[in-house]
């Protein structure tokens, strides 16, 4: 639209009509993560030229990953199934079962590209 004001009806729309979606990175690395709707697409911003380069193409979950990322300072106000599953995960009082790893970041954005990258679980829990 070059003139006028946009309506709420031009840019509410119910998930099914999505064009796009991602999420940015910044760090060592400034990374841009964009899908339109046919897989997940990586770029990296080359500081040399100022541009985002496509360096992670076709970005896919591993079909499983070892690390969960939840924040374990509000157990106390999970819901026992999510605590009993978490528990799981760490394999407590399973001799012989590898447990997963606990990273928490704190950031959403880094978590959930850490899980897409590596495989792993993500959760975001309600609490009580």
């Amino acid at each position: 639209r070059v003139h006028g004001a946009v309506s709420d009806d031009e840019v509410l729309k119910n998930g099914r009509h999505i064009v796009c979606a991602g999420y940015a990175l910044y760090g060592s690395a400034t990374m841009i993560v964009l899908s339109f709707g046919h897989g997940v697409q990586g770029f990296t911003l080359d500081q040399s030229i100022g541009e985002f380069i496509l360096t992670t193409p076709n970005i896919t979950i591993p079909p499983r990953g070892n690390i969960y990322s939840i924040n374990e300072s509000y157990t106390t106000y999970w819901d026992p199934a999510l605590k009993a599953y978490i528990d799981d995960k760490k394999a407590i009082g399973k001799p012989g079962q590898k447990p997963y790893g606990a990273r928490y970041i704190g950031s959403m954005v880094g978590d959930v590209h850490r899980t897409l990258t590596y495989g792993g679980i993500f959760i975001y829990p309600a609490t009580k």
